[in-house]
């Protein structure tokens, strides 16, 4: 194989990439937020400078993903946390868990999404919204939410949606000193919802040494979101580089 043949590779394996090249639309995301509050201490403990948290809140995602292009169909569980950068409000995606090896691989390698390989569900069970995450066999976090109480405006969630999202790429080098460490930004795009609700909903988190999503305990459940919507995942940009600050 020539260089530039090399050098037109965009993902890992070589021959035969985990995923195909973006941007990616998704069709039909279900998501169930549960906003809660936390301790103030422990979000500034794992949020990244120059990022400012404005107030203790945590949002809970259980997200199904029945149709994407180039990653297919799969669930996803995680934390994402609100955030201030620049006087812009925003979110910090701390902690993501996914049943799908071509999400897990590309989200790493081209945002920096915090990604592991887990067993996050979000089910339908009579009037009740039930999503659970579980690493190997512990159950990890529990989250119920009624059915379709009160319509909620999409425009609303759409704004909400259109905000920017941060992260941190963590790349190392060979010899496993930093080679890559960045604040990423990205948005999502070209939104459609098509329909939200709120209603009553509880949270359980569980401590695990590798999914810590009970380091950010649940203190009070503000509020409680289910929407459907179709959109791009945009590519992303880098605010910041970590190793250039420290030179």
């Amino acid at each position: 194989m020539k260089p530039q043949a090399i050098r037109d590779a965009y993902a890992m394996s070589l021959t035969n990439p985990a995923y195909p090249k973006g941007p990616y639309r998704f069709f039909n995301r279900e998501y169930v937020i549960i906003t809660y509050r936390t301790d103030m201490d422990a979000l500034r403990a794992v949020v990244p400078e120059p990022l400012e948290v404005t107030e203790p809140l945590v949002k809970y995602e259980f997200i199904r993903m029945p149709d994407s292009t180039g990653f297919g169909d799969y669930t996803e569980s995680g934390q994402v946390i609100p955030v201030r950068h620049d006087g812009q409000d925003g979110v910090y995606v701390h902690a993501m868990y996914l049943d799908d090896d071509a999400p897990i691989a590309g989200g790493r390698e081209i945002w920096g999404f915090p990604k592991k390989l887990a067993s996050p569900k979000l089910s339908h069970e009579g009037e009740v919204l039930l999503g659970t995450l579980h690493y190997g066999s512990v159950l990890c976090a529990t989250a119920t939410m009624g059915y379709k109480h009160v319509a909620v405006s999409t425009d609303e969630v759409r704004h909400a949606m259109e905000k920017p999202n941060f992260l941190v790429k963590i790349i190392p080098h060979v010899d496993a000193t930093p080679r890559i460490c960045e604040l990423v930004r990205y948005h999502l795009t070209d939104i459609t919802v098509k329909e939200a609700w709120s209603g009553p909903a509880d949270l359980q988190l569980f401590r695990h040494v590798i999914a810590d999503v009970a380091r950010l305990p649940v203190l009070e459940v503000v509020s409680a979101l289910h929407f459907t919507a179709d959109l791009t995942l945009a590519m992303g940009e880098v605010v910041h580089d970590y190793l250039e600050d420290a030179k």
